[in-house]
């Protein structure tokens, strides 16, 4: 099925979600994601992107139970939706065609011996806000009944916490200062993504993607672009560095 026509799937779990709001909770993301880690090698890279993506949703479920999202169905909603597109990506038993092309790069380099793990980490960022992320707000906005204009500031909440992602990212996983003198490659991989580009590209790819959903050829050709050149710039942040020994991430 085209990636456009699965924006939203009509019935989900029994239920029609363009008409119930019955759907299924961060909890059940969150048991997802545990899961995950609980089964991948800690040194595969969709194990390293998994565990901080877990950490960054856990503090998404706090400040949605302490009330920190004035809208918490929303909230729940663009959550949910965002994390089950990376989720369903790479999860095999969920896998029931090929992955998005954005996820691809990851999935054939997780366990190649020349890709750092913060490689690994800012790949998974990449797919997931350049491409999964614009997806969700569409689905969101579907199951909801409402424009993205209405998300804006959960966008921007969640947006805030996904920063709080990348910043984890660096200060967990980034090399020492003597690695990265001799690592120069690796200096330029990181300084040539920036996730606040991203998520502004995201948010216009989002509106777009709304605008055009009544033209289902054409919001399908944009979506292909999309996934196409998002994952282009994962290949790029995944390419192997000769010379460096990668360790196993502590658990």
């Amino acid at each position: 099925m085209p990636q456009s026509e699965q924006i939203t799937p009509p019935v989900q779990n029994g239920v029609d979600t363009r008409t119930g709001p019955a759907r299924p909770g961060v909890d059940a993301v969150l048991a997802r994601m545990r899961a995950l880690d609980a089964v991948l090698p800690p040194g595969d890279g969709v194990a390293v992107f998994n565990r901080v993506y877990l950490a960054v949703t856990e503090e998404v479920d706090r400040r949605i139970d302490t009330g920190r999202f004035p809208d918490a169905d929303a909230a729940v909603t663009l959550d949910v939706r965002f994390a089950e597109r990376y989720l369903d990506a790479v999860d095999p038993v969920c896998d029931d065609g090929r992955p998005p092309a954005c996820w691809r790069p990851l999935l054939q380099f997780r366990r190649h011996p020349g890709v750092r793990p913060l490689q690994f980490a800012l790949a998974g960022v990449n797919a997931h806000i350049g491409h999964d992320l614009a997806l969700a707000v569409v689905d969101a906005c579907r199951s909801l009944g409402c424009e993205p204009a209405d998300l804006e500031d959960e966008f921007d909440r969640v947006g805030d916490l996904l920063g709080s992602l990348e910043e984890r990212v660096r200060e967990e996983l980034m090399p020492g200062p003597d690695l990265l003198q001799i690592a120069d490659p690796l200096t330029h991989l990181l300084g040539s993504w920036s996730l606040e580009r991203a998520r502004d590209a995201t948010w216009t790819a989002a509106r777009a993607l709304w605008a055009l959903r009544r033209l289902p050829d054409v919001a399908e050709e944009f979506t292909q672009r999309l996934d196409t050149a998002v994952g282009f710039a994962g290949r790029m942040m995944l390419t192997p560095l000769p010379g460096l020994v990668r360790c196993a991430p502590a658990r």
